[in-house]
Parts: C-alpha cells; structure tokens; sequence
C-alpha cells in the first residue's frame, strides 16, 4: 500500500487506560511539534476511555469493535474472534482510506488488529512498550516492527535486539516543572500549605483494595494531620465522597482532570504501578509507595514496580497486604523526613522526560529514509 504523497500521515492505536493512552498523545503532540504539517489519526476501541479522551486532545478518532479475552468463562470470549475480524476488517478500510506512513502501537486492545493489518500492507510499524514484560500483542508483532521504544533495559527478551531502543515512556508535558504550581495546586484542592499532603491514584479506572485501605484509614490520617487528594475511579467515588465529607482537609473525585495540580500538591504519593504512572513519578521525583494491581497480564506491574524498589527508588506493598499494611507504611513514612529524601533521590535517576520527543524525531528520520528511497 502506497502512503499519501507530500503531508507525513501517522495512525496511533492502543489505549484502554491511561498508562496506554497517555504515552500515545504525548508522541502525537511531539509529532506534531517536530512536523507541524503531519496528519494523525488515533484508532481505539469502541466504549473504552480513548474514544473521549482523544477528542479533548485535540485529535479525530475512530473505533474499533475489540476486546480482551477474559479469564473467566465468559460469553464474551465466544465473541472475540468475530471481534478480531471484524477489528481487522476495518482496520485495513481505515489504512486504505488514510494511507498513512507509518502506524504506531502503544498496546491496548485496538493496538494488535491495527499493527497486523499494517504490517499485512507494507506499512511501516512501530511500537512504544510501556512495561518491563512486553505483552502478548506487542510480543507477536515485535519481528515486524521498524523499532521498538521502551522503557526498561533486558527488553532484547522479547524484541530483536537491533531494532530496541531505551527511550523511557512519554508523559504529559504539564507534568514538568510542578513546583510552581504549588501554591495554585494546593488552592485549586483547598488545602493548608502547613500540614503535608497525601496524593492516592489507582489509575485512571481505581483501585478497589487501594481505596477500601484509605477509606478505612481516614480517620488515622486526620489525627495525624495528613491531607489527602484521593481519585478513587467510578465504581468507589460515591463511597468515598462520603467518607471525606466527615473530615477536613481531604478532596476525592473519580477521575482528577488537573493531574498535574495535583502531583505539585503532594508530599507522598500511592499509586499502582502501572508503567505511564512509574515514568511520571520519576520526572516529578516525590517519594511514592507502589501497590501493583494482580489484575494484570502476567503481573507486569510487579515487575515494574521491582525494577525501582530494587533501587530504593520506591516501597512497594503487595495487593494483598495493603489493607494490613498501607496506611500504616504511609504514615510512617510521612514522619521520616529522611527516608523521603533518599526516595525522591533515587526515584529521579529514572527520569526520561524527553522520551515522546525522542521517539517523534527517531520515526520521523526513520521515515523520511523511507520515502527518500
């Protein structure tokens, strides 16, 4: 297949949750820097957070019917396979109609259909591997790709190793440079700027055992004078929002849309450990405690949650032992001014915020060889 003649085209496809869609607009948003003229499309899946987040991005999108084998019986794994065809069917019409230069995977449901059916064309493919243990997509795809950019060293395991790169993972720009923005942080949640402040997120869908720990820990937080900013996902915010309206100085939502107010806000941060999270964490380099969700593809968030506790980059928590262990662990770390420093130190060796710059100027020179040749 032919790619359009004279403006550069890419497609971008993953997404499903943050730690995928995050990484994906922030590689389009330096495309676009380095190539103001390009064209981009975005290709998710249907129902799934991408299909309104991209939109607010600044970016058209389309729809794929895919997704995920569940790992209980399920009527939904009998369809997967109509999906799949169907996903791939419509990716081609999409690569047809668009004729792009080059497509770009960053995992999610929608990101295997798209990247086979390029790759069916001749199109160029990339991938932007987010996690220290690739997935199963990105794992069968790999032989195809032009690059692979990740995140963390020994990723030759499972791509070829002349086609890998160590980029780190694209974050959000508004992301950098935080400290300014602390006293417009803490007016923005109305907190004190005297008392510490405690940042928990789940990621961009919750966390059940996350938030049942704190929920039944408020009361221990408000007596020692810990502030807290609390995005519980959809399913807990009812619950919560109860919870914190008995106490002072605590904000939660489902969903924090400035998310960069409130990195500037926090002392200590909670969170999974999803891959996009762990990359933000080490620009913003505040001390943070991990606890990886077991709900993952071959507990990839273990893995890298392990690649920083092994530096004294971070605590990690196993998910089963955080309603034990949680609220206890934060505010004894809340009272260690020291241990917080070391954290914060070694959490910032990680810092790759240039990555989405990077990757952008990599495929753009990449593909400029391509159409010269």
């Amino acid at each position: 297949m032919q790619p359009h003649k004279g403006t550069y085209r890419f497609i971008l496809s993953g997404g499903g949750t943050g730690g995928h869609l995050f990484p994906a607009i922030a590689i389009a948003n330096a495309l676009r820097a380095a190539q103001p003229d390009c064209e981009i499309l975005f290709v998710g899946a249907q129902g799934r957070m991408e299909m309104e987040r991209v939109p607010k991005a600044g970016y058209k999108i389309e729809g794929l019917w895919i997704s995920g084998i569940q790992r209980s019986l399920s009527v939904q794994n009998l369809l997967f396979p109509v999906k799949l065809v169907s996903s791939l069917v419509k990716s081609l019409e999409i690569l047809r109609r668009f004729r792009p230069h080059a497509v770009i995977g960053v995992g999610g449901y929608a990101s295997g259909p798209v990247l086979l059916a390029a790759q069916w064309s001749r199109i160029p493919t990339f991938i932007q591997e987010q996690n220290a243990h690739a997935g199963v997509t990105n794992k069968g795809l790999a032989k195809g790709v032009m690059q692979a950019y990740v995140a963390y060293e020994g990723m030759e395991k499972y791509f070829p190793a002349d086609k890998v790169t160590l980029s780190g993972n694209p974050i959000r720009q508004d992301l950098f440079d935080i400290e300014a923005k602390k006293a417009e942080a803490l007016a923005f949640f109305g907190l004190s700027a005297d008392k510490p402040v405690l940042l928990v997120v789940g990621g961009s869908l919750g966390a059940r055992t996350i938030n049942r720990a704190f929920a039944a820990g408020l009361s221990q937080l408000a007596a020692a004078g810990v502030q807290l900013i609390w995005q519980t996902g959809k399913g807990f915010a009812g619950e919560a929002a109860e919870a914190v309206s008995k106490q002072t100085g605590m904000w939660t939502a489902a969903f924090i849309e400035r998310m960069d107010l409130a990195f500037a806000a926090a002392d200590i941060i909670v969170s999974r450990a999803g891959a996009g999270t762990i990359s933000e964490l080490a620009v913003i380099g505040k001390p943070v405690i991990l606890v990886p969700s077991p709900n993952v593809a071959e507990d990839h968030q273990t893995k890298n949650a392990q690649a920083l506790s092994s530096k004294g980059a971070a605590i990690l928590i196993k998910d089963a032992d955080a309603a034990d262990q949680l609220v206890q662990e934060t505010l004894a770390l809340a009272n260690n001014p020291a241990r917080r420093h070391a954290l914060s130190a070694a959490l910032q060796a990680f810092d790759k915020r240039h990555a989405a710059a990077e990757i952008a100027a990599d495929i753009l020179k990449r593909i400029r060889k391509e159409v010269a040749a």
